[in-house]
């Protein structure tokens, strides 16, 4: 499917937000019974408040340093992609979700991703980032970390040889969400503190993974308009909102899912 067929739908953008870990994953839910029902597709742009440790879907809770994440006042959630745990600075980064119903997207995941990855691109073109998907995979460095992983030229994008972006996607029955995180300020000593039993040092993080303020001199505020032209553009989306309804229902989808010890705590053999 071109980029014009996606421009003919109705799309609505949602500019940055704040929300917890639990109501970022929840909204993006929502966002897809949304488009399901005829509703509009959603993009929309988002921060995390308080600053998010967010785990891949099998994930061991294990993995997880709980003592430090209490006491730094990191929440803890469990997103429902694959892939390893994402610390999610407040400050540090930009994430991004495109929702559209699924029989409107490629069925190939690559196809899709390269899609969908469109707007991401264009948005660090526009900061003047010489951004682009990994052309080769990389060794990994530790598992549970996802920035830390192979790097994969499906969805990960590289600046500088170094992983500036990671992107996701899951399918519902009716829906696709990707979601994705450009990291705009690399704090490495907090990140890997997020993590237990590992030896991986901020040095070797650094090496593997770059921000938008060490390649560009882009303000945050910058790339986060940035982001939203982007998406906004590629759609051809309007300036849009969440109901109340959706609201209401991402809150108890929060509470009861993704802010609830069992499903973040629930380890992978029990899924």
């Amino acid at each position: 499917m071109a980029d014009t067929d996606v421009r003919d739908r109705a799309w609505r953008l949602i500019r940055e937000q704040s929300w917890s870990g639990a109501m970022n994953m929840a909204l993006d839910e929502i966002a897809a019974e949304t488009a399901a029902d005829g509703g509009p597709r959603t993009v929309r742009v988002y921060r995390w408040n308080p600053s998010t440790l967010s785990l891949g879907y099998r994930q061991d809770p294990d993995t997880v340093d709980w003592a430090f994440c209490e006491r730094e006042g990191i929440e803890v959630t469990r997103r429902q992609t694959g892939g390893g745990g994402i610390y999610h600075d407040t400050n540090g980064d930009i994430s991004y979700s495109i929702v559209a119903p699924k029989d409107e997207l490629p069925s190939s995941l690559m196809d899709c991703y390269h899609l969908l990855c469109t707007p991401v691109l264009d948005a660090f073109e526009r900061m003047g980032v010489a951004a682009d998907f990994a052309e080769k995979e990389l060794p990994e460095i530790y598992h549970p970390a996802c920035y830390l992983r192979e790097l994969h030229p499906a969805h990960d994008i590289v600046a500088d040889g170094r992983k500036i972006s990671g992107n996701a996607q899951y399918r519902r029955k009716n829906a696709v969400i990707q979601h994705g995180s450009l990291t705009y300020s690399v704090d490495a000593e907090r990140h890997l503190s997020t993590f237990t039993g590992h030896d991986v040092s901020p040095e070797t993080f650094r090496e593997r993974v770059t921000g938008i303020d060490e390649e560009s001199e882009t303000s945050r505020s910058e790339a986060v308009s940035a982001v939203e032209r982007a998406l906004a553009d590629w759609a051809a989306a309007d300036d849009g909102s969440w109901t109340d309804d959706e609201l209401e229902r991402a809150r108890e989808r929060a509470a009861e899912k993704y802010a609830d010890d069992d499903w973040v705590r629930r380890r992978p053999d029990e899924r």
